[in-house]
């Protein structure tokens, strides 16, 4: 492909791009296909003989697109967002274009420094605590997930804890010293972290234990249920390194009480905390959720995904660490065939020592390019918007209590529900709802539905799986469940550039319909 051959095919990508964006509401949101759907509509073998670029474009309709669940479509309200944006795309085209491995500075200086740059301007924006900046001894790197970033904080905590615990050994003693710890330690999260916290504990090799959470706690981790753990880690001979803390829990959007866990850990600096923000911690570009940055400072690491709620196509996980030495102390070797000037001199970040991969792409520039398209204002309008979506949704839900419950607070726009069972609400059981329509940050205390009865529960639940099943199976929508301290539960968040009440209205309508229609059938069953 020549110049003016890639200039043809490019015209004719981007308007069929464009044209998927535009009508991406009229396609099937989740893709029905069976698995192996796609090896028996491709060749066993690469074709002898290239191809023109229109036969290759025409296989991206016929043979791709079926096999896609549209995850920009307004009719996704599943998991969390991926979202994607016209300037975002323009930052990866740049990306291919320039493409370099930029393990080190002199790669590409425009690569780091770009990188330092915009990941200040983000910690400004969401209002970070300033030992988080590159002016100090911390600064930001962009990793590729929220799971590589705790993976990469963990194993820093690691070396740091075994480091600190061996000062004024040398030799062998040291080095046993070294397997003895590896043996003890042990990494510590919430019932409601996310699993990579668990993932990564395999991948440090050592131990991981979760917390316990309580529906009238919001499912948070709170200083007594942290101190509780750490009692418990020292009867059994373990030592705690690190503490995964959630902005933001996957299942219901929860906030882990960052006062209670700086409190019982004052005295315990060993203890990395890192807090996990990958989806909520966009929200903190706006000031009515700032408050929750107050207490951040005396943590060691921060993480959240631009990739989500923030505009920018995946993969753009931002990574702010205290004290950079941490990572580097951890992580950098310095072969030979590395070393430069600059580099030996200290006067640039290779941030190839902030990271488990060795080279990296140009992922700045795609921040870049949606921070000055966007500005503060728009990326503050796009948030309240969504949680405005949210706080619409949760009343919906609210008007119908012969229906629905909600377990659990309402948060960053999601909406968790469960659907009532008709033998209970013909019985005059009372329902328990969340009702603040104001700003929440998963904070909020609530009863729940934790203290219903057993054969209560167990009803709920499976009524509320089955309607579940038949919303997805139908695909007008796409959601997605989970079960929370034993509740079956229907999570709603629509939170993708394209959301519109409209959507949202429709969305509800489906939900009340199947729940009706599963209920009915359950009653004449």
């Amino acid at each position: 492909m020549n110049s003016e051959e890639f200039r043809k095919a490019a015209h004719a990508s981007i308007d069929e791009i464009i044209d998927y964006y535009d009508t991406i509401q009229d396609r099937r949101v989740v893709s029905n296909v069976t698995p192996g759907y796609l090896r028996k509509l491709l060749p066993s073998a690469s074709p002898e003989e290239g191809e023109p670029w229109e036969d290759i474009q025409k296989d991206i309709e016929s043979k791709i697109m079926p096999g896609l669940t549209h995850w920009q479509s307004p009719n996704f309200m599943a998991f969390y967002p991926a979202s994607s944006t016209y300037p975002a795309i323009l930052g990866e085209l740049y990306s291919a274009a320039f493409t370099a491995p930029a393990f080190n500075w002199i790669c590409s200086p425009a690569v780091t420094e770009l990188e330092t740059i915009v990941l200040d301007w983000l910690a400004k924006l969401l209002h970070l605590p300033a030992c988080y900046l590159s002016e100090g001894e911390g600064g930001g790197v962009i990793q590729g997930s929220a799971s590589e970033a705790i993976v990469t904080v963990m194993v820093a905590a690691r070396e740091r804890y075994i480091e600190d615990a061996c000062k004024g050994l040398e030799g062998e003693q040291k080095e046993r010293r070294k397997a003895e710890l590896r043996g003890r330690l042990v990494a510590l999260g919430s019932e409601q972290s996310h699993s990579s916290t668990a993932k990564a504990a395999i991948i440090a090799g050592v131990q991981y234990k979760p917390i316990h959470c309580h529906l009238e706690d919001a499912l948070a981790i709170t200083g007594a249920g942290l101190q509780e753990m750490l009692n418990e880690c020292n009867k059994e001979g373990l030592e705690p390194f690190f503490l995964t803390a959630t902005l933001g829990t996957t299942a219901t959007c929860a906030t882990d009480r960052f006062d209670e866990i700086k409190e019982v850990l004052k005295d315990r600096p060993e203890v990395w905390v890192h807090v996990d923000a990958a989806y909520a911690g966009a929200a903190l570009v706006c000031e009515e959720y700032q408050h929750l940055t107050e207490h951040l400072g005396a943590f060691d690491s921060f993480d959240m995904n631009m990739h989500k709620w923030l505009l920018t196509n995946f993969d753009a996980s931002c990574l702010y660490i205290k004290r950079r030495r941490n990572l580097t102390d951890a992580l950098s070797i310095t072969p030979s065939y590395l070393r430069n000037d600059f580099s030996a001199a200290g006067l640039v970040t290779d941030y190839r020592d902030w990271q488990i991969p060795f080279g990296r792409r140009f992922r700045a520039l795609k921040i870049w390019f949606v921070l000055r398209t966007y500005g503060a204002n728009g990326l503050k309008t796009h948030i309240r918007n969504h949680v405005k979506l949210g706080e619409l949704f949760h009343n919906l839900v609210l008007s119908r209590p012969d229906l629905f419950s909600v377990p659990t607070p309402p948060a960053f726009a999601l909406t968790v529900l469960t659907i009532t069972p008709r033998s209970k609400a013909m019985n005059g059981a009372k329902h328990e709802h969340v009702s603040d329509a104001g700003v929440s940050d998963g904070l909020v205390k609530t009863n729940g539905i934790g203290g219903q009865h057993d054969k209560d529960l167990v009803a709920a639940n499976e009524v509320t799986k089955e309607v579940y099943e038949l919303i997805n199976a139908r695909g007008q929508i796409f959601l997605t469940s989970g079960v929370v301290n034993g509740v079956y539960s229907i999570r709603v968040v629509s939170a993708n550039p394209k959301a519109e009440e409209k959507y949202i209205r429709r969305a509800f309508d489906i939900i009340v319909q199947t729940a009706e229609e599963v209920l009915a059938k359950s009653a004449g069953a």
